[in-house]
Formats: C-alpha cells, sequence, structure tokens
C-alpha cells in the first residue's frame, strides 16, 4: 500500500466528513456542522493529508507561528488504515513544516494518549482551556 502525502491543498469538505466518520474522531454534534468544519481547515496554518489513491486516509490540521509554537489540533487516521505509521508520519510532517524553532503542542483524547507516548511526544499537565461556547 501506497501513501501519499501532500501539503499543498485542503480536501473537499466531504471528504473531510467522511473520514471524520470513519475514525472514531470527532464527536457527533460536530461532524454536522459543515461551516464550522471548512472554516476550521480554511484558517488553518498547516495541513497536512494522506492519500492511498484517491482516498483520503489522514489529516493533520495545524495553527502555528512558524517560530515559537504549533498547536496540531486534529490529527485523524481511518479505522481501516491505522496501525500503519500514517499518524506518525503526519506528526513528523507537521513538525517538519512548523520548523525546529516551534513546539509542537496537542490536546489528545482519551483514547488516543498511547499513540502519542508511543511516537515520543513528552506529556506535560500544565495546560488550561476555556471552553468554546457553541
Amino acid at each position: 500500500m501506497k501513501i501519499i502525502y501532500k501539503t499543498d491543498s485542503i480536501p473537499d469538505i466531504k471528504e473531510i466528513i467522511d473520514l471524520y466518520n470513519c475514525s472514531d474522531y470527532f464527536p457527533i454534534a460536530d461532524r454536522e456542522d459543515t461551516d464550522r468544519i471548512k472554516k476550521m481547515h480554511d484558517n488553518a496554518d498547516i495541513v497536512v493529508t494522506a492519500w492511498a489513491k484517491d482516498k483520503l486516509v489522514g489529516l493533520a490540521r495545524s495553527i502555528s507561528d512558524f517560530c515559537y509554537c504549533c498547536y496540531l489540533s486534529d490529527l485523524c487516521v481511518r479505522n481501516e488504515y491505522k496501525q500503519k505509521g500514517i499518524g506518525k508520519e503526519l506528526v513528523k510532517i507537521t513538525k517538519e513544516l512548523a520548523g525546529n524553532e516551534c513546539k509542537l503542542i496537542l490536546h489528545s483524547s482519551p483514547n488516543a494518549m498511547n499513540f502519542y507516548s508511543n511516537i515520543g511526544m513528552e506529556q506535560i499537565d500544565s495546560a488550561f482551556i476555556i471552553k468554546r461556547e457553541k
């Protein structure tokens, strides 16, 4: 299986939602909010995608200042493509694009905690959140 990684375009919103639906990634309510999902990707600084032929199988979406920090907001791999190194490669490419001066920060879902430890990311306890209102 050959996976192609792209950094030069954002997939169609239907492809992104299909990926989310097949990856145990997004809360159900957010999957229906196509306007929000489109804005999320249109306003991202870094979007890295993984493709198996014409099928979107993975995606990483980040916001960065390219000199201090990069927030990796979404990392998603289609369920049937997990355990093949795709998520690890998406993180690696994101870090390369953000640059050596940037630290990479993310907020993990509980079911992905082991994945991030396994690819060498350090868990931190010094984070805070103000949740969105809508």
